[in-house]
């Protein structure tokens, strides 16, 4: 599996350009992530914010997460803004049927497919070696480009879920 994000985003977006990470709940088909595309290319293509457009990206990444990306050095974003981004979201959950919005579901690259597991079975799933220490976790709480390029996709034990599972170097 291909983990390098960063061919896939702008390369003209500032390092500390803000990002909101989406993760459905089950992943999209082939048929949804071209329509999906077409929603998410027409969401950017008219994105403003206070009437001045917005420097903004939008794509699904690995079939099943949607990352919003602003680069603020060239159009600030405004709260109604970043609303519209949601209501977008809204937009896809009811279309497609999912659920984008469960904080709840963990994501990790197993057997090299992305996997989920609710957080109440997390401390099962590493009892049980189904992950571990140096399984990848999609670490969602990525907020700049920066940190989704660097960070998204990294060891679980460097994680906030490793902090809290206790994990060490397993």
């Amino acid at each position: 599996m291909d983990l390098d994000i960063a061919q896939h985003l702008p390369e003209d977006f500032a390092e500390n350009s803000r990002v909101w990470i989406y993760q459905s709940d089950r992943l999209f088909l082939i048929s949804e992530a071209y329509q999906l595309e077409d929603m998410l290319n027409e969401f950017v293509a008219g994105w403003n914010s206070h009437g001045t457009p917005v420097k903004g990206f939008a794509n699904l990444f690995f079939g099943r997460f949607i990352v919003f990306m602003v680069d603020e050095t060239a159009s600030g974003i405004s709260g109604c803004s970043t609303d519209s981004s949601v209501r977008v979201i809204k937009e896809i959950e009811k279309k497609f049927g999912v659920d984008m919005f469960n904080r709840q579901l963990l994501a990790f690259i197993v057997k090299d497919k992305v996997e989920q597991i609710p957080l109440s079975q997390a401390g099962y799933a590493l009892q049980n070696n189904l992950v571990n220490g140096n399984t990848a976790f999609f670490d969602n709480t990525a907020l700049t480009k920066k940190q989704l390029q660097e960070q998204w996709i990294r060891p679980l034990k460097e994680s906030w879920l490793g902090r809290k599972l206790a994990l060490t170097d397993n």
